[in-house]
């Protein structure tokens, strides 16, 4: 399966995109800013094609499996990326919830110049057995990608 981020949009501090599966729109994303330096916890992870797995250990994990029980096989990780570590699509509404993370949204506003992704456990509760899958596959490639639409 071919998973894709493409960035499309740019607040102050906070990036929008858009998560495609098999050319698919999934849900929007929501991260910190695009930036050259990083500032840890409020940078957007790179451009670049990087893979995702499934990590089961840590806070994150067991506080996920506490919330969602046997449906939660583990986080869902995009390994690889350079100078970021323990980087998970996960729960969050706003980009102070980032910490350079990816947070899932079925919708979106923008505030005082920031994006915000809306019914987050929703988007996560519908996409995280696709990501499952595409982790555990052959191919669990993800494409990071800016084209700003507006």
């Amino acid at each position: 399966m071919k998973t894709k981020i493409i960035r499309v949009a740019e607040g102050k501090n906070s990036t929008l995109s858009h998560l495609y599966i098999d050319g698919i729109f999934q849900c929007f994303l929501l991260e910190d800013k695009i930036r050259q330096v990083k500032i840890m916890k409020q940078t957007a992870i790179p451009v670049g094609s990087f893979a995702l797995k499934v990590n089961t250990v840590g806070a994150m994990n067991t506080k996920y499996s506490q919330k969602f029980g046997s449906n939660h096989k583990g986080m869902i990780e995009i390994a690889g990326l350079p100078t970021f570590s323990a980087v998970y699509i996960h729960i969050g509404n706003v980009i102070s919830e980032t910490a350079g993370c990816p947070l899932c949204g079925l919708s979106w506003i923008k505030k005082d110049g920031e994006f915000q992704v809306l019914q987050s456990t929703d988007a996560y509760k519908m996409i995280y057995p696709k990501l499952l899958s595409v982790a555990k596959s052959k191919d669990p490639g993800i494409v990071i990608e800016n084209i700003f639409q507006f």
